[in-house]
């Protein structure tokens, strides 16, 4: 599914066309996403103009003085721009139109698993990203607080730091890599971890971050860019999707487990 790389990519590449433009109309074809979306979407939005396009976790927030439309892409959703005489497919269930913009924003999902919500005022006050962790490129998210956070927990370190109450955005795919670069075995309890090894942990985090974001994104099936361009990350993937390859540093196949339901690949010798 997208990743914080993957939505931050698609914030970027959407807010350049859409600030302080018009919202004109917006098409709603299939309103049952995960929730169904409110119908303060389509009579609230036109005529309002887009003052910002921010990111919290994996929420895209477009602002607006009436409020704040909230994106969630879910496993499959995508953002993208099309040409307003593109005929819809199957799975293209939004399309938001903007006055004197001659492109239309389309929002896609064959799973339908994303989310279009509704917020007025602060829109992070919203119940579903009130709760969320700090975000990992800022400096919220440092050694002291993984530190604190980790302490007598028994839960893998792999799934500790996918928990978005801990820290939003370390999904699946790079919760693999950092461990990897970090040097830490996923199944090790997040209690037991030194602080050294996780001020390392902390940093590979954004490191592995931050080259995802550069680099637009994990390239995934069903991943596109809000300018229509898949990402450029895959190739860089070092243990995610190759189970019995070489490890790139000791050559030793690497191996792989599931870990609530995910998969998880490490190299048993780099890893301890």
């Amino acid at each position: 599914m997208p990743e914080l790389p993957e939505v931050e990519t698609t914030k970027n590449g959407i807010a350049p066309h859409i600030l302080n433009q018009t919202i004109e109309r917006i098409d709603i074809r299939q309103p049952k996403l995960r929730w169904p979306i409110p119908d303060d979407v389509p009579t609230k939005l036109p005529g309002q103009v887009v003052h910002s396009v921010t990111r919290r976790g994996k929420y895209i927030g477009v602002q607006t003085d009436a409020g704040t439309l909230i994106i969630h892409l879910g496993m499959s959703g995508s953002l993208y721009f099309v040409a307003p005489e593109t005929p819809p497919m199957f799975h293209d269930h939004v399309d938001i139109h903007f006055a004197g913009l001659n492109k239309v924003l389309r929002y896609t999902d064959p799973r339908r698993f994303g989310a279009m919500l509704w917020q007025e005022g602060d829109w992070q006050t919203h119940e579903l990203i009130a709760h969320l962790g700090p975000e990992p490129l800022t400096d919220a998210f440092n050694i002291d607080y993984l530190y604190e956070k980790a302490k007598g927990r028994k839960q893998a370190i792999k799934q500790f730091i996918m928990d978005s109450k801990i820290v939003v955005g370390v999904g699946n795919i790079y919760a693999n890599e950092a461990l990897f670069m970090a040097g830490i075995r996923p199944t090790h309890a997040a209690g037991n971890i030194s602080k050294a090894r996780l001020a390392v942990f902390v940093d590979c985090i954004k490191t592995v971050l931050a080259a995802a974001i550069a680099q637009g994104g994990t390239t995934l099936k069903d991943f596109v860019s809000g300018e229509g361009k898949p990402g450029y990350f895959k190739q860089e993937l070092k243990v995610y999707g190759r189970a019995e390859q070489p490890c790139v540093t000791c050559q030793a196949p690497l191996k792989e487990i599931r870990q609530g339901q995910r998969s998880t690949v490490y190299c048993a010798h780099c890893q301890k």
